[in-house]
């Protein structure tokens, strides 16, 4: 690749992967994508607002490269943000950075770029890309705190042909450094770690604006006695033990969110372990899934030792050890060492308790 588009979107990061790519002789571009994200008054914008696109401008004018500002926000709209409102609705916990990922900057950006005459597209994304065999593959960068691999498990294959990830062998200490050394004026910004689209007062403000009902319902045990009342079971996830207002001998987790019902089963800690997971919207990054692989159920979460089966476009996983909090509606992304192989969206718990 020669001329490359990279995500500039006012951060550190990515203003870091440009100065890197601009170094290393590429032809760089920052294109920022305006995803239609307007703060209300007094806030500002997690990503993508106005402040951010001002800020992406100042950083392709110190760099000294062209910028482009693209506008996003139907894209935003459809492929995101209507998806994760109905996933609530159905009482499901939804990933959207992941979504984001797969259905626009892997998705309608990197096309858009590539008609425009890019060779390919670059992020300020902490992941690798390695060639093994003539192949390439996804991996986890060396900053494995800041590892987000979880969140490009979605992307298309074919897409790895035309992608950049100029941080992979980059700390974020390191990332930051480079910037205040280079007089990037947002080398000490602060970085965002919300949704984008969701504002200042949450979710449950936001979804009952998009029409989800967020009416008080019953919270009950394990044996369906009420112990309690919510206030909407947009407002919680499974594995939440605050805000319940529920007075007990032993703390209390959300154990499942019944939206047909309109009402939170609660149990006790070791109620929450699952023994294994189904999950559909399978993509499926090497030739084909091994029987065994460390799978993560969630971000922030400890990859555990799992079995695998795939059959019917339907991904069956089976842990060697019980696991905590297993949500439909967030992703299972399987690894074999450092490599990204796969995974999916997580449909249905087994082996649990009976809730």
């Amino acid at each position: 690749m020669k001329k490359v588009a990279v995500a500039v979107s006012g951060g550190v990061d990515s203003a870091v992967a440009a100065l890197l790519l601009r170094d290393q002789g590429y032809d760089t571009v920052g294109v920022t994508m305006c995803l239609g994200v307007v703060p209300a008054e007094g806030e500002r914008a997690k990503c993508c607002g106005p402040r951010e696109v001002e800020d992406a401008r100042h950083i392709c004018e110190a760099l000294g490269i062209r910028h482009l500002v693209i506008d996003f926000a139907a894209d935003l709209e459809e492929k995101v943000i209507r998806p994760f409102v109905e996933e609530y609705r159905r009482g499901r916990t939804p990933n959207p950075c992941v979504a984001c990922n797969r259905s626009i900057k892997f998705g309608t950006f990197m096309e858009k770029m590539l008609a425009w005459g890019f060779d390919g597209i670059a992020t300020g994304h902490y992941a690798a890309i390695e060639v093994e065999n003539g192949v390439r593959r996804l991996k986890i960068p060396k900053d494995h705190r800041k590892d987000q691999t979880y969140f490009l498990h979605a992307i298309q294959r074919r897409a790895l042909e035309r992608t950049l990830f100029p941080l992979a062998t980059y700390t974020k200490e390191e990332v930051r450094a480079i910037a205040q050394r280079t007089a990037l004026p947002v080398f000490d910004k602060a970085e965002s770690q919300d949704i984008c689209f969701i504002p200042a007062d949450g979710h449950g403000a936001f979804l009952q604006g998009r029409g989800v009902a967020t009416e008080p319902g019953e919270i009950v045990d394990r044996q369906g006695r009420p112990v309690g009342r919510h206030r909407g079971i947009a407002c919680y996830t499974i594995g939440q033990r605050g805000g319940l207002g529920i007075s007990s001998p032993e703390p209390l987790y959300v154990l499942s969110i019944d939206a047909a019902q309109n009402r939170l089963v609660v149990g006790s800690k070791a109620d929450l372990k699952s023994e294994g997971l189904i999950a559909g919207d399978v993509n499926c990054m090497v030739d084909a899934f091994p029987e065994e692989a460390m799978a993560k159920i969630r971000y922030a979460h400890r990859a555990a030792r799992c079995s695998v089966a795939y059959q019917g476009g339907r991904l069956t996983v089976r842990f060697d050890e019980p696991q905590e909090a297993i949500a439909p509606g967030q992703s299972v992304v399987l690894y074999e060492g450092s490599t990204v192989l796969g995974g999916g969206i997580i449909e249905e718990v087994q082996g649990g308790v009976d809730r």
